[in-house]
């Protein structure tokens, strides 16, 4: 005798290409128009299309509490990574306060030497950005002073831009507190830390060949003089608000390394670090504990004086993530519809069918991925789509999840940023004073990244097969 559950979930049709094909256009229509003619917000659009998206599985013979366990069920299995977005809030805030951040700044600062000035900028980039899990914080704050004192140093801004670009996209990339990172993981049904580990395959390589590249770029520079009245005053703000030791301020970080490499879940990982960071915070850095923990849900702006630097201070809190928190919920309830109903896997099954090779398909999936950049201006609906579309395919050659979140932040996190329409790319164009085209060919990091991750599929290095059961 059949159950309830599975009379709801009963069609009377199946979908055709030809349906699949009109709802899909019309979600990327709707993405599409509404960003970039009407300026209409995400979240609202996002809202249009499941109802969009809700006619159609209406039209196949589902009803609305079918619908309803179709959004449920692509939310459900997300739920772990949408608390890790949570501890996420609290974690950055937790490491503004206990000065790690800031020690950071301060410390990275006196790292820079004109001939060395680009591929110095690239690693400071790279580590504030993986501290705070901001590629956008990273370009604001950082990156306006490094275009500050590459323009000092008579060093062409596209160049300068392109290396802040680079840096900033590898900690939006890697970081374990960034909202793709999470999201891609989350998205593929992996775990975060065995995504970040099946991303240093690619990414070390890519990084390692753009830092040698920026090396021999700047040391044509050699001769030139660092602005040193700019840095004396970042470093004098930071050191007026905070105390900058080494030791203390980077415990936080420390402890949650340490946790991770011993196969911690990425939960107690964080929750580890943001007591840690507390406590630095109150006894380090004597900070009122009221005004320590309220800022676990929402941070105030630093007091340093430098204003873009106070804007990256006060980051974090759980209020700060809501709207990438919402935005996935909705995002994932889209994605529940298009795959429970069968819209997407119609739509797309000739596409991935023909991609028969572990090549083809890591190719595909690059492609498949700036398309939807391209199409969607954003990097978060493309990579949690992406990842469920491909799964069943990697799946079915024998890979692993983690290759799916890895190919897909390849793609998509990796050509945001090189997109002038796509929020990240009209950005860092408006941060930076530099059109996108412009820092493009300087990128090196994101886009070598995808060809790194192409060559290795070709060579058949770094494809990490799913274990047997």
């Amino acid at each position: 005798m059949p159950t309830p559950d599975s009379q709801e979930r009963s069609p009377l049709y199946s979908p055709g290409f030809g349906q699949s094909l009109v709802c899909f256009c019309g979600i990327l229509l709707t993405i599409a128009i509404g960003l970039f003619v009407f300026s209409i917000s995400l979240h609202s659009l996002m809202f249009l299309c499941l109802m969009w998206t809700a006619i159609h599985v209406r039209l196949l013979g589902y009803d609305y509490q079918a619908i309803r366990e179709m959004m449920n069920a692509g939310i459900v299995r997300a739920l772990p990574a949408l608390y890790i977005f949570m501890l996420i809030g609290f974690l950055i805030a937790a490491l503004m306060h206990s000065g790690t951040v800031a020690a950071l700044i301060f410390h990275g600062l006196n790292l820079l030497q004109p001939s060395w000035f680009l591929a110095a900028g690239l690693v400071l980039c790279s580590l504030m950005s993986v501290a705070t899990g901001t590629s956008w914080g990273t370009a604001g704050t950082l990156g306006v002073v490094l275009i500050g004192i590459g323009s000092a140093l008579s060093i062409p801004l596209p160049l300068v831009a392109g290396m802040v670009v680079c840096g900033a996209t590898f900690g939006d990339k890697m970081s374990p507190v960034s909202d793709t990172t999470n999201l891609a993981a989350m998205s593929a049904e992996t775990t975060l830390f065995r995504h970040i580990g099946a991303m240093l395959y690619t990414t070390v390589p890519a990084f390692v060949i753009s830092f040698l590249v920026f090396l021999w770029l700047g040391m044509r520079y050699a001769g030139e003089d660092l602005p040193q009245a700019s840095i004396v005053e970042i470093q004098q703000g930071l050191s007026s608000q905070y105390s900058l030791g080494l030791i203390p301020t980077l415990l936080p970080l420390i402890v949650m390394l340490g946790l991770s490499l011993r196969r911690y879940a990425a939960e107690v990982c964080m929750c580890a670090s943001i007591v840690t960071a507390i406590a630095v915070a109150m006894i380090y850095q004597g900070g009122n504990p009221a005004t320590v923990l309220n800022s676990l849900w929402s941070n105030s702006p630093g007091q340093t004086g430098i204003v873009m630097l106070d804007e990256l201070l006060g980051r974090g809190g759980l209020l700060s993530m809501s709207w990438t928190l919402l935005l996935s919920i909705m995002a994932l309830a889209l994605g529940g519809l298009l795959f429970q109903s069968g819209i997407l896997p119609e739509l797309l099954k000739g596409f991935i069918a023909r991609l028969r090779s572990r090549l083809a398909l890591i190719a595909g999936t690059l492609v498949s991925g700036v398309a939807s950049n391209m199409a969607m201006g954003e990097a978060y609906i493309s990579i949690i789509l992406n990842c469920q579309l491909f799964r069943k395919a990697y799946e079915a050659l024998g890979l692993d999840r983690v290759m799916v979140s890895r190919t897909v932040e390849e793609g998509a996190t990796m050509s945001t940023g090189l997109i002038p329409w796509t929020t990240a790319g009209a950005f860092y164009a408006a941060t930076l004073g530099v059109p996108v085209l412009d820092y493009l060919p300087y990128a090196f990091l994101n886009y070598l990244n995808p060809i790194v991750s192409l060559i290795m599929a070709g060579l058949g290095v770094g494809l990490l097969k799913a274990k047997i059961s």
